[in-house]
């Protein structure tokens, strides 16, 4: 169980989500794989996320950056550290993505300004809609645009459908663990599209948002006439509003960290099982 909790806590097991959802974008989009890219993806992924906790951790403390802290933290250090170095080796490999990265990058830090130790950024703490949209965008474009960023000299409009998929996928993620902090960043001041909303309302967002991921995803499918993977996707659609009715109680930790985050590991295991399949069709 420990060592489950580091996988989860050091965020090893979300970087296999998205090195997960960048395979499934170049499966589902018929384009060749890129194991640099996906290196670059999981260890950029370890990287921004241990540097997110390690803001965080910081932001709620008593914000002095000493041996305690450091001790305290070692491990998330670590990581962050371990993690930016092998970024930057896989990087060599795929500079041609520099600069779909550099957007990437600057998404990702925009994303954490709120938690910034100045207090001219604490009005960015305001903007709850804003932090929900931005980080599924920030997902969207990191698991779409860079294995697919080929497709950009060339006809867009399915790499554009699965943007939005992609988009309301996570967003859809992203909407589930705002609904679980509400309380906790009312309590430190954190605003998200969760705390902005009425309950009723949010509820609407969720079910419109579920829609037009399903139906994006059933029409990128239907264009590639690839019929093993609209089944697949029709399982992953049943499986993701199974898990956002299951999260509608209070649940714990493992609920979250694994099985809502897994959903995007299940959607590409989903993709991959297909991929059987349509080989053999």
């Amino acid at each position: 169980m420990r060592f489950l909790h580091f996988i989860l806590s050091h965020s090893i097991f979300i970087a296999c989500c998205a090195m997960g959802l960048c395979y499934q974008t170049n499966t589902i989009l018929h384009m060749p794989h890129n194991t640099n890219l996906y290196g670059f993806v999981f260890f950029s992924t370890i990287c921004s996320y241990n540097f997110y906790w390690l803001l965080s951790k910081f932001y709620f403390s008593d914000r002095i950056f000493n041996a305690l802290f450091f001790k305290n933290n070692l491990s998330f250090i670590s990581m962050f550290l371990i993690a930016a170095a092998v970024s930057v080796f896989f990087l060599f490999h795929i500079q041609y993505l520099l600069p779909h990265i550099l957007i990437a990058v600057f998404l990702t830090v925009l994303y954490s300004l709120p938690l910034w130790p100045y207090s001219v950024l604490k009005k960015l703490q305001k903007l709850g809609f804003f932090k929900t949209i931005l980080l599924s965008f920030t997902w969207a474009f990191i698991t779409t645009v860079l294995p697919a960023s080929h497709m950009l000299q060339e006809d867009i409009s399915p790499m554009a459908v699965l943007f939005a998929a992609r988009f309301c996928f996570m967003l859809l993620l992203c909407i589930i663990f705002d609904r679980r902090d509400i309380s906790v960043d009312k309590l430190h001041g954190l605003r998200s599209l969760a705390t902005d909303l009425p309950q009723q309302k949010l509820t609407v967002i969720i079910h419109i948002v579920f829609v037009l991921y399903f139906v994006m995803g059933l029409f990128l499918r239907f264009y590639f006439n690839d019929k093993p993977q609209m089944f697949a996707f029709l399982i992953t659609g049943a499986i993701v509003w199974s898990v956002y009715n299951l999260s509608l109680k209070k649940r714990g930790y493992l609920f979250y960290y694994f099985l809502v985050d897994g959903l995007m590991l299940i959607s590409a295991l989903g993709t991959f099982i297909a991929s059987l399949f349509s080989k053999t069709v």
